[in-house]
């Protein structure tokens, strides 16, 4: 291929490249603090970059809280290669941002063999949606969807190839396994693109012989199952053996907690909705396939690894995501598999019109194809559920601020028990108890904290989310008392009340939604600690931004 058939594409890939950078450093915010999950896995980064293994406390056993793993593990290398944790988790999504959109450009003019005005669209479409948010927010979804584009544009490769390659078949495996090593349902995910392949390759028209089985043997499937399961079964196989001997069990530590036990309709139908709404002006492409015969067989196996991922979070609680972050792998997914969809659909003969109906065509599809990167942009809007602003996902947050006092005290022993596990113990340096039990083994297994377990830590502070204060008791009712959140933080104030601590504040712009922060007498600074805090006057709460009450004040 010479310089002149491929200039084209490279400008345009630059234009792409530009647009991106123009757009994240004049409207997405950097300025603003981790997310509150994503703060988490920071602080496992720094632990393992620090030579402390994969621990939430130094110390302490494996903690498998992290489900980021290799995101986790990359931060950490970049954290020894000598930039800051931040450095290394916002540099990592960037990259991978980028990298992404020129993977959807390029993968659609060559596998499909798309337009450039088609193919430029899909690629502006990602640049300038939601994944620059995540990087923002420190999150790695950037670099899950990554993985999933590089598998997915493998798999396509595959199902085009008459007589597919076999170093394809190994570099789709292996992509397939990295997508799994970033997040555990990348396992879910690659098998479902597998799955994909292999129907489209097993219907495809080539002259197969009528029998399945003949079929089978001579459509090339077998040499990209057989490739697939050699790279998971040993590879993939020694991994998960390794992280069982190394955490003591074979799942992320969050799936015990989060596990819904089962299908579950309602993070079903949220999952759908999240899908659809990341990429709803491309599934009108999905819905025009379905027009004929000839395009049905590529609309449903290129739905396949899309609906059917976004299915597979039935299975767990939608807590934790953020943006629709989880959802965001299917976003390139889609944009790597419309163009086909439409292609053969009758537009009327642009080159045999006068001119300016010409010109009004033209001007329509550009004003549509304006309206569609505007949609992908808008999404930034619907990151968090309390967001104020399209510009700031969320407001200043004083968990952070209090978590830089409390940061004073760093390196003396002191044990925090919190249900804000991102941001507190992460900038604060000390030990925690996630009392919810996402970065606690005994919790998480155990289904909730108890009072013997409190009691082996003996926590300086307890802190605790919740929508009561002192002048809106909670009302212990069944019904209450019956959701697990509930039943948590009354069993912390319970605890701390028959133990002693001091209530030292009860933080919000509204006593129906409050942060509760008791501090235990009797060691070194306890009396300081509770001045401090009760006199803390930078705490903003973080869903209006505003400064906070303390309700601790008209407690009786």
């Amino acid at each position: 291929m010479t310089i002149k058939k491929i200039l084209p594409d490279l400008l345009i890939s630059t234009l792409l490249l530009l647009s991106t950078l123009y757009y994240a450093f004049n409207y997405v915010n950097f300025e603003i603090s981790p997310f509150e999950d994503a703060a988490m896995i920071m602080r496992y980064s720094q632990n393992l970059a620090n030579g402390h293994g994969i621990v939430w406390n130094i110390g302490e056993a494996p903690v498998d809280g992290a489900t980021d793993f290799l995101f986790m593990v990359s931060v950490a290398a970049l954290i020894k290669l000598g930039f800051t944790v931040g450095q290394a988790a916002r540099g990592l999504g960037f990259a991978s941002h980028l990298l992404t959109v020129l993977i959807i450009y390029w993968a659609n003019r060559r596998i499909h063999n798309g337009s450039i005005a088609f193919s430029f669209l899909s690629g502006l479409y990602l640049a300038l949606g939601t994944g620059l948010s995540y990087v923002s927010a420190y999150f790695g979804t950037p670099y899950f969807a990554l993985a999933a584009a590089s598998t997915w544009t493998l798999g396509l490769i595959l199902m085009k190839e008459q007589n597919p390659r076999w170093h394809f078949s190994l570099l789709f495996a292996l992509s397939g396994l990295v997508t799994g090593l970033i997040r555990p349902e990348g396992v879910i995910l690659s098998s479902l693109m597998l799955l994909a392949v292999v129907i489209m390759r097993l219907t495809e028209t080539y002259e197969y012989p009528h029998s399945f089985w003949a079929r089978v043997k001579t459509s090339g499937v077998l040499p990209i199952l057989f490739t697939f399961a050699i790279v998971f079964a040993v590879l993939g196989g020694a991994y998960f053996l390794w992280r069982w001997n190394y955490f003591g069990y074979p799942l992320p530590n969050p799936f015990y907690k989060k596990g819904e036990g089962g299908w579950n309709w309602f993070t079903f139908r949220i999952s759908q909705l999240n899908m659809l709404r990341l990429s709803l002006p491309f599934v009108l492409a999905f819905i025009l396939g379905l027009r004929s015969k000839e395009t049905l067989r590529e609309t449903l196996v290129y739905a396949l690894p899309i609906f059917g991922f976004a299915a597979a979070f039935a299975l767990i609680s939608d807590e934790m995501n953020y943006g629709a972050r989880f959802q965001y792998a299917t976003v390139p997914l889609a944009l790597l598999s419309w163009i086909p969809l439409v292609r053969g659909i009758k537009f009327a003969a642009l080159n045999q019109t006068e001119l300016w109906e010409r010109a009004v065509y033209y001007s329509a599809f550009t004003a549509l194809a304006a309206g569609i990167v505007y949609y992908s942009w808008f999404q930034t809007c619907f990151l968090a559920l309390y967001q104020q602003s399209c510009d700031r996902p969320y407001e200043r947050d004083g968990r952070l601020e209090m978590a830089r006092m409390l940061a004073d005290y760093r390196g003396k022993g002191y044990t925090m028990a919190v249900t804000e596990a991102g941001l507190l113990p992460y900038y604060s340096g000390w030990n925690a108890v996630d009392t919810w039990g996402l970065n606690d083994q005994f919790i998480a297994h155990n289904g909730t904290i108890t009072v013997e377990y409190l009691d082996q830590y003996k926590p300086e502070i307890i802190m605790f989310h919740d929508y009561y204060s002192p002048l809106v008791p909670p009302k212990l009712t069944d019904a209450n008392l019956a959701q697990r959140w509930f039943s948590m933080t009354i069993m912390l104030k319970t605890y701390a009340e028959e133990n002693g601590y001091i209530l030292a504040a009860v933080f919000g712009d509204s006593p129906y939604d409050t942060h509760y922060y008791y501090v235990r007498p009797g060691f070194e600074d306890s009396k300081r600690l509770v001045e401090q805090i009760s006199k803390f006057r930078n705490y903003f709460y973080p869903t209006t931004g505003k400064r906070s009450i303390n309700y601790a004040e008209f407690a009786p």
